[in-house]
């Protein structure tokens, strides 16, 4: 598994993961039984349902004369869909054993490793007080499942849920049981100074680190996440 520590300005980085093609969002565990193993089947169809949504191509006239619920659900695979974005590396890490944290060359390893592990840190405390309230959440919205019609919030308590429980537990494993190797890669710093650039040279230059890095949506991700400079 490879893992990018990308820096977004200043003093500040944030983890980055692209997946194989093809390769599902939540690796498979096993097959099982109990709730939880139940719930993540129905989190991996919502995860697809979600996926098959963004690749729809929309006709106007047609959404405009859907009901409001099936509007509601097709926003709420839209939001699925970032919200897996945003969690990908979580969810692949629970099954890693080893990985390759590649960092800027102008950035120590030593202090790549304590920054990436603090980010884990905290990312494994938010996703465990989350994954409580939303499994309360879910419980609430289980009383819905006698209204007729789609138990909409039960839909979105149960993909929370399951998504923050699967980030815990992939921070958990990053922390803990992965074997971690740093790699320095000179092409990363020129991310941090593609930063400084005005468009439209820095999304050229930052596309073109992204092609020399074999990273499709780096460019995407920096200009979602980039601190502007003070």
């Amino acid at each position: 598994m490879h893992v990018f520590l990308i820096p977004i300005g200043g003093d500040a980085y944030e983890p980055y993961f692209e997946p194989a093609d093809g390769a599902e969002d939540v690796p498979d565990e096993g097959e099982g039984e109990g709730w939880l193993s139940r719930q993540r089947r129905t989190f991996s169809a919502m995860l697809r349902e979600a996926e098959a949504e963004r690749h729809r191509r929309h006709d106007p006239a047609a959404d405009a004369d859907a009901g409001v619920l099936t509007r509601w659900r097709r926003k709420m695979m839209r939001w699925i869909v970032e919200r897996a974005a945003e969690q990908r590396l979580l969810w692949h890490l629970r099954t890693a054993t080893d990985a390759v944290l590649h960092v800027p060359a102008d950035l120590p390893p030593e202090q790549a490793m304590t920054i990436f592990r603090l980010g884990l840190k905290r990312d494994s405390d938010r996703h465990l007080r989350w994954f409580v309230v939303h499994l309360l959440g879910l419980v609430v919205s289980l009383a819905l499942v006698l209204v007729p019609g789609p138990n909409l919030l039960g839909y979105f308590f149960t993909f929370t849920t399951v998504g923050h429980l699967l980030s815990w537990r992939g921070a958990q494993q990053g922390l803990h049981r992965v074997r971690w190797r740093v790699e320095a890669n000179p092409h990363m710093a020129e991310v941090r100074a593609a930063l400084a650039m005005a468009s439209p040279a820095r999304e050229h230059h930052l596309h073109d680190v992204a092609a020399r890095l074999g990273l499709r949506h780096l460019a995407t991700f920096v200009d979602r996440l980039a601190i502007p400079p003070a």
